[in-house]
């Protein structure tokens, strides 16, 4: 039995002004839907282009739930196709990086295929005369996505032919990106290895949710980031001795309530945003020996001030992907199931900068978001705490309604209290306008 499949007034009855539906984060329904009308309308992060830095390189990911490779084709141009072979469905790589030369092959028929998906050739195609093969889909090739976008080096794809223009769907919200990229005094970035990825046993949308949540720092990271800066007080630290990076990394994230207050929320249409919009726990790392100069160097001094000035915090591409432009960091919130995530947590390098930003921007990586980190367990336990919370029947919704002010309007750019949710809001407003917006379409 369904409850929502084909009936687009129960699902917008999922999202109120002030609270969601449980369902929105239980549901194996409405994940289903999700994936169908959601991913596939947005545009979705699918990797950079540093990832495939020459042609025939290739790297296998997902868009939602479809398996998909990024690829440089041999024009220089990078391709977003379907992973699957046009013949009997087969997925063409299960690597997740490599170099397939000038074509990829398929593994069970060797029906073989351009760095385009174009059709190459198939062996035995005298089996295929006056079969007229030639006039379907599958004599095509290997399908691309409906359209493909490169920002500053950042691929995002959208699954459907027809929809929002990408200048449309991310508006002002790709300065967080521009400002990331321009730190480099070179203006490029470049992947520092695989990410880090585990598995989150709860609803992708909580992940989400948590990059701009900033009431829960203080209370729910007190028992490792509260811990880390007792111990060291108790060590003391000699008179004009640099804290170490390790600290300054973590401590931050003990700040109270009035810091991120202070700190403040902006958020765009089409439910992106981020935190720290005046300042964020980034903004007083130990100035790196070299950088600002070179940083002068190529944009000039009132130039290079302003980018190095902005320190946001988490900035949320919706629907699941979050930048950190200080810190050079992206984290790919993958759904699997309704109660299933991968994360993947990517690094950068800033080109022509110093090392000692990437090795700082490692070590955060490590500390806060590894399998092995001693700070996001913290966040992994609230998710599944909340994802097996969500199964008691006392209560059917979520409450999102701190400093909701009446009529809020998310087609407009806000800036807001550091502690305000209204980026759930905006959030949830982005995912109830394209789940209605494909269903209604296809009704």
């Amino acid at each position: 039995m369904t409850r929502y499949t084909d009936n687009p007034d129960a699902v917008a009855a999922l999202i109120e002004p002030h609270q969601v539906h449980r369902d929105v984060y239980t549901s194996q329904e409405v994940y289903r839907l999700e994936m169908k009308h959601l991913f596939a309308n947005a545009w979705v992060f699918v990797g950079h282009e540093s990832q495939t830095a020459n042609k025939g390189d290739y790297f296998a990911t997902q868009v939602g739930d479809q398996p998909v490779i990024q690829v440089r084709h041999s024009t220089g141009d990078i391709h977003v196709l379907y992973n699957r072979c046009p013949h009997k469905g087969t997925k063409i790589v299960i690597d997740r990086q490599g170099n397939t030369g000038k074509f990829f092959r398929c593994p069970y028929h060797a029906w073989s295929f351009k760095t385009d998906g174009c059709l190459l050739a198939i062996p035995l195609k005298k089996g295929y005369q006056d079969t007229r093969l030639s006039e379907t889909e599958n004599a095509k090739g290997m399908k691309a996505v409906g359209a493909v976008h490169n920002h500053r080096g950042f691929i995002f794809a959208r699954l459907a032919a027809e929809g929002i223009s990408f200048e449309d769907f991310f508006g002002d919200s790709l300065s967080s990106i521009d400002n990331m990229v321009d730190r480099s005094p070179a203006g490029r970035l470049e992947v520092v290895g695989p990410p880090l990825r585990y598995m989150h046993h709860c609803n992708w949308k909580m992940l989400v949710e948590n990059q701009t949540d900033t009431c829960h720092p203080m209370v729910a990271h007190e028992s490792s980031a509260g811990t880390a800066v007792k111990l060291f007080e108790e060590l003391g630290l000699p008179e004009g001795a640099p804290k170490p990076p390790a600290m300054e990394i973590i401590a931050p994230f003990m700040s109270p309530y009035e810091f991120f207050e202070n700190m403040g929320i902006r958020t765009w249409p089409n439910g992106h945003g981020h935190t720290g919009v005046h300042h964020s726990i980034h903004s007083d790392y130990t100035a790196i020996p070299g950088y600002f100069e070179a940083m002068v160097e190529s944009y000039g001094e009132d130039r290079a001030k302003a980018i190095l000035d902005e320190n946001r915090h988490n900035t949320v591409y919706f629907p699941n992907i979050m930048v950190k432009g200080p810190i050079q960091q992206l984290r790919n919130f993958i759904p699997l199931a309704a109660d299933k995530t991968i994360v993947e947590s990517y690094i950068y390098r800033l080109v022509d900068a110093p090392d000692e930003l990437t090795a700082r921007t490692a070590m955060y990586n490590r500390m806060i978001n590894a399998p092995t980190s001693i700070v996001g367990h913290d966040d992994l336990e609230m998710y599944e705490r909340a994802q097996e919370g969500m199964m008691a029947d006392g209560l059917e919704w979520v409450n999102i309604q701190r400093l909701q002010t009446e009529d809020e309007d998310f087609t407009v750019e806000a800036v807001e209290n550091g502690t305000t949710e209204r980026q759930m809001r905006n959030q949830f407003d982005a995912w109830r306008k394209f789940m209605l917006m494909s269903m209604e379409a296809s009704a």
